[in-house]
């Protein structure tokens, strides 16, 4: 498992004082650009440099307990499914006080950037997401 840590920014709640629900996607996209993190030049340099991408393919969000401004979500991030080209990552953000607020399910596909092409993944980056690859019932 893959642990990133967000807080909650002024600008991110919406006129109830919770966060805006849309706001999880991106919350979901920072910690996965952390989970590439230990690649060299980060995700920055797989997009900009290496042309290689993850266009999302399909999202699922369950949403379960508020997070208001001030918080900070710990964001759990496994693979649950990984293909040749394409794989599946579920992100769990809890609160500080242990209470799960969301739950992300997020496929994505390897691709060609400048040919907007899906592609195998390159050897490193498949090995990140095996790295935090858990079985069915995990």
């Amino acid at each position: 498992m893959f642990v990133y840590e967000r807080a909650v920014r002024f600008e991110e709640v919406d006129a109830a004082g919770i966060l805006f629900f849309a706001r999880y996607l991106a919350f979901a996209h920072d910690a996965m650009e952390a989970f590439f993190g230990e690649l060299e030049g980060g995700y920055p340099r797989l997009i900009t440099t290496r042309g290689v991408g993850f266009p999302a393919v399909d999202v699922h969000a369950s949403y379960k307990a508020p997070v208001r401004y001030g918080d900070t979500l710990r964001i759990e991030v496994v693979t649950s499914r990984l293909g040749g080209r394409s794989a599946t990552l579920r992100y769990r953000m809890v609160r500080g006080d242990g209470i799960v607020s969301a739950e992300i399910d997020h496929t994505v596909v390897s691709s060609d950037l400048a040919k907007m092409k899906s592609v195998e993944m390159p050897a490193d980056v498949r090995a990140v997401f095996e790295r935090h690859l858990v079985d069915s019932a995990g």
